[in-house]
């Protein structure tokens, strides 16, 4: 009676604590939430215009008008340059000009003179036997020569005309002239130098810096949800308590094969011009995913040595569910695996809840 006694006690034991065990398997459901984040990235930043200005004629520096950190508006003169001997062919092409003309008009008096003569000669030979044939054929032959002569002189002319444009307008090289708004962040000549289209370097560098581009990295992983016109902010090393402000404007869209980073450029209003070409920023960089994100409390993923999971509650019994961890916000964290909104899942899970045990 006792050892019967036994037994029933020790059962009742098994099963209260089997019970007990039940009641601590808590579940949750699988939320989706849209999950964004940012990262810092490095960047450069870049004038939104730069320009290396050459010499387009050959010539000696007469006068240079600016200097480095010159700030100069468009069609300001920067550099003037001298060349005598373009002044002496462009007068040798005025006196060509003034000669062509002069021959075209004695063309075209001479062809008149022969048009008269041979209006007389055709009133005359009306009068049979006064004026022989042949006469008015060579007459005739004297306009149409006279004819292609003017012709001739008008296209010489023409082409004088259009070499002395040419002459005009490489003499207009020689005032080198800002193509944009922008500071001289560069010179490089001085007057009395000799310099032409051949030269490899510059007279001035002219670069644009109201506006600025914000040459950004971008990790391949980011680049597919690059947000045209959305705002970034970004910090610089001289202004560590400053927050500035750019606006996504264009993309390469190609990576760069060293790198594996896709170049995305910012627009940034330098009004103060407390920026500057060449500083390297650290943008805070929005990232956004395409498609909303599984989220789970971190303490239903079990971690092993060979798989990360977590269990899900199918008709009353333990599914290990292999999951990759994503972002950590707060308690929980982002899962990728066969989940789906909804799910039931363990709070507090373990591998001692084998798969497939009753739950």
């Amino acid at each position: 009676m006792s050892r019967s006694r036994s037994i029933c006690l020790l059962i009742s034991l098994l099963d209260v604590t089997a019970l007990t065990q039940a009641q601590k398997i808590e579940f949750i459901s699988v939320i989706s939430k849209a999950v964004s984040r940012s990262v810092d990235l490095p960047a450069e930043v870049q004038p939104f215009l730069s320009v290396s200005l050459h010499a387009r004629v050959p010539g000696y520096v007469e006068r240079v008008a600016v200097d480095r950190g010159s700030n100069v508006k468009r069609g300001d003169v920067l550099v003037e340059l001298s060349a005598p001997e373009m002044a002496s062919r462009i007068a040798e092409a005025e006196a060509k000009i003034q000669a062509i003309e002069s021959d075209r008009l004695q063309a075209e008096a001479q062809l008149a003179a022969t048009r008269s003569t041979y209006e007389r000669t055709q009133k005359a030979a009306e009068t049979p036997g006064a004026i022989a044939g042949n006469e008015l054929v060579q007459m005739q032959q004297q306009i149409a020569a006279g004819q292609a002569l003017i012709q001739s002189r008008r296209q010489s002319s023409q082409a004088a005309e259009a070499d002395l444009r040419a002459l005009k307008e490489m003499q207009s090289y020689l005032r080198i002239v800002a193509p944009f708004d922008g500071v001289i962040t560069d010179r490089l000549v001085h007057p009395g130098a000799l310099v032409g289209p051949g030269a490899d370097s510059p007279l001035l560098v002219l670069q644009q810096i109201s506006t600025l581009r914000i040459v950004v990295a971008v990790p391949e992983e980011d680049s597919g949800t690059i947000a045209q016109s959305a705002k970034v902010t970004f910090h610089v090393p001289a202004f560590p308590e400053r927050t500035y402000l750019g606006t996504i404007a264009r993309s390469s869209h190609a990576l760069d094969p060293k790198t594996r980073t896709m170049a995305v450029e910012l627009d940034v209003a330098n009004s103060d011009g407390s920026l500057s070409p060449g500083m390297y920023p650290t943008v805070n960089w929005p990232v956004r995913r395409s498609r909303p994100a599984l989220l789970v409390p971190i303490s239903s993923v079990v971690t092993t040595t060979e798989r990360t999971f977590v269990i899900r509650n199918r008709e009353g019994h333990a599914e290990w569910i292999d999951v990759k961890k994503g972002q950590i916000e707060g308690a929980v964290v982002e899962v990728m695996g066969e989940l789906q909104a909804g799910d039931k899942i363990v709070i507090r899970a373990t591998d001692e809840i084998r798969d497939g045990s009753p739950l």
